[in-house]
C-alpha cells in the first residue's frame, strides 16, 4: 500500500483492479489454436450432415454408439461409467454418463437445441401458377424473410405414406442433385418493393419455393405443371399429394460449412444456432469417462419457436428421464433437481462493427474471445428469462479458470434493442441452477452464419470441465 502523500503505482493498480480486454488469440498458445482448428473439422462435418433436428439426432446417435453408448432401458439399473442415450421421437436426444455418485448430489446438465430457422411446407403445399410449379411454405423461427430469397435450398424431411411406409427425404445436398429457391423481384421493377420496410418487402405468403417448370406432355388438361412435379416426386419417394399432410418437410440453405477469411479462423454455414453449441455439448458427453456426478447432454427441439411441444424443453421429457434415474437410486426427483446444475448451451450475438449502434460495446461478446457467458437473456427489462445467481456464475467462472478455458461475459445487445431467449428458464423452473454459455455468432438467424473456431473449441472445453468438476 502506498504511503500517505505518495503517488500510487497506477500501472500496478490497473493490473490488480481493472479488467483489461485482450483479444483471445493473444491469450492462448499456437498448440491450442491448432487443437481448435482440428476440433472444428469434426464440427463442420456434423453441421453438413445435420441440417434438421431429425438429422442431428441421427448424427449424434451414430457418434454416441461409436463411443460406446447404448439405448436407455428404463427396466435396467445402471452403474458408474455406463453410457446411455434416450431418443425422443427422433427429434430430441438425451445422452447420459452415470457418475460415481449417481444422482444423489444432483446431475450436471448441458442443454442445447438442434432446431434452426427454416422454411416448412404447408399441409397442401404444391400448386401451379402461370406455367410454374411451386410449393407454399410456412417459415419456422425468427427470420429476416428477404434473406431467404434467391439462395439455393435443399429439401429435407420425413414422409409417412398412407400405408405407413416411412420415407426419408434429403435432396439438393449432393453434387448433381437438383436444388430449389424462392424467387425475388428484379431491381428494374422493384421500385415499389424497395420503398417498403425490410419487414414488409417480402411477405411470408410470398416465400414460395420454385419446384419445376415443365408440364406433363398432354395437349389438354389442368394442372399439368403441378402434375409433372408430383409424378417425379411419386417416382422418387412413392408419395401422392395426400401424403404431404403426414410429412415433416423442411427447406434449408444448401450451403456447405466452409472456412471464412484468409486466416481460416472462422466457419460460415447454415444452422450454427444452435448446433454450434449442440456439437460441443455432445462431444463433452462422449468424452466423459466416469464423472463424479451423472452428466447429461440434452439436445432439444423447438427452441426457435418457444420450446413448446413434447420434444421441446418446456415439456417434461428431461424431467421424466432424470426421475427414472433417481428412482433407481431410491431418490425423489425433486431432491435430485434441486441439487442439479446446468449450462444452457446456446449462442449469443457477437459484436459486429458494421452494426455497432445495435450493441453496448462494454457489455458485448467478441469473436475469438472464448466461450460467452450470459447471466440472463430476455428482452428489455429482463423479460422472458431466468437469471443465474452470483454464486453459480462464480462457480462456473472458477471451473473455467482452473481448466484454462478462455471465457467472456456479455449481453445480446442494447437493453431496448430487442432481445432473445434460450431454454435456460425452462430448466431453471425445475429448481435447477442454470447459466447460459455458448458461442458468439455473426449474422445470427441468417441462412449463412459465422462463428470463430476458437470459440467453438472453448465452448467444448468449458462444458467438458463442467462435467468433470467434483463441485
Amino acid at each position: 500500500m502506498a504511503k500517505k502523500n505518495e503517488a500510487p503505482d497506477v500501472k500496478k493498480l490497473k493490473e490488480e483492479l481493472l479488467l483489461c480486454r485482450k483479444n483471445g488469440y493473444f491469450q492462448i498458445p499456437d498448440e491450442k489454436v491448432k487443437k481448435a482448428d482440428d476440433f472444428c473439422e469434426g464440427y463442420k462435418a456434423f453441421l453438413d450432415s445435420s441440417k434438421t433436428e431429425r438429422e442431428a439426432v441421427l448424427s449424434a446417435v451414430a457418434l454416441a454408439e461409436k463411443a460406446g453408448f447404448s439405448a436407455y432401458d428404463a427396466k435396467k439399473t445402471y452403474e458408474a461409467g455406463d453410457r446411455v442415450y434416450y431418443n425422443n421421437r427422433g427429434k430430441a436426444l438425451i445422452l447420459a454418463v452415470i457418475g460415481k455418485d449417481g444422482c444423489k448430489n444432483g446431475v450436471r446438465i448441458a442443454a442445447a437445441h438442434i432446431d434452426s430457422p427454416r422454411l416448412d411446407l404447408k399441409p397442401h403445399p404444391l400448386y401451379e401458377e402461370s406455367e410454374l410449379a411451386l410449393f407454399k411454405s410456412h417459415y419456422y423461427g425468427g427470420i429476416k424473410k428477404y434473406q431467404w430469397t434467391a439462395i439455393p435450398l435443399s429439401m429435407h424431411g420425413l414422409a409417412v405414406l398412407k400405408d405407413g411406409t416411412r420415407v426419408e427425404i434429403r435432396l439438393g445436398e449432393e453434387p448433381g442433385e437438383p436444388q430449389f429457391c424462392v424467387t425475388d423481384l428484379l431491381p428494374h421493377l422493384g421500385t415499389e418493393q424497395m420503398q417498403k420496410t425490410l419487414a414488409k418487402a417480402i411477405e411470408g405468403e410470398n416465400l414460395n419455393i420454385l419446384a419445376g417448370s415443365r408440364p406433363v406432355r398432354a395437349e389438354e388438361g389442368e394442372n399439368l405443371f403441378k402434375l409433372n412435379v408430383m409424378r417425379l416426386i411419386h417416382e422418387k419417394y412413392g408419395m401422392t399429394e395426400e401424403d404431404f399432410v403426414s410429412a415433416d418437410i423442411e427447406f434449408v440453405p444448401a450451403f456447405k460449412a466452409s472456412d471464412i477469411g484468409f486466416d481460416r479462423s472462422l466457419i460460415g454455414g447454415y444452422g450454427h444456432d444452435d448446433r454450434v453449441c449442440a456439437y460441443p455439448s455432445l462431444m463433452a458427453a462422449l468424452n466423459s469417462k466416469t464423472p463424479q456426478h451423472t452428466v447429461l447432454t440434452v439436445l432439444a427441439d423447438r427452441e426457435e419457436i418457444g420450446s413448446d411441444g413434447n420434444t421441446g424443453l418446456n415439456s417434461e421429457f428431461m424431467r421424466y428421464f432424470i426421475e427414472d434415474l433417481a428412482e433407481k437410486e431410491g431418490l425423489k426427483v425433486r431432491h435430485v433437481l434441486s441439487k442439479s446444475k446446468c449450462l444452457s448451451a446456446d449462442v449469443t450475438a457477437a459484436f459486429d462493427p458494421t452494426y455497432a449502434s445495435a450493441y453496448e460495446k462494454t457489455n458485448s461478446t467478441f469473436v475469438n474471445n472464448g466461450v460467452a457467458m450470459s447471466k440472463y437473456t430476455g428482452s428489455r427489462g429482463k423479460s422472458g428469462t431466468s437469471e443465474a445467481t452470483a454464486e453459480f456464475v462464480a462457480e462456473v467462472r472458477s471451473i473455467f479458470e482452473k481448466n484454462d478455458v478462455l471465457w467472456q461475459i456479455g449481453e445480446l445487445g442494447k437493453v431496448d434493442g430487442g432481445g432473445g431467449g434460450t431454454v435456460a428458464m425452462f430448466v431453471a423452473n425445475l429448481d435447477v441452477d442454470v447459466l447460459d454459455v455458448g458461442v458468439p455468432v455473426l449474422s445470427m438467424h441468417a441462412p449463412f452464419e459465422v462463428v470463430s473456431k476458437t470459440d467453438v473449441y472453448m465452448t467444448y472445453k468449458g462444458i467438458k470441465a463442467f462435467f468433470e468438476s467434483k463441485v
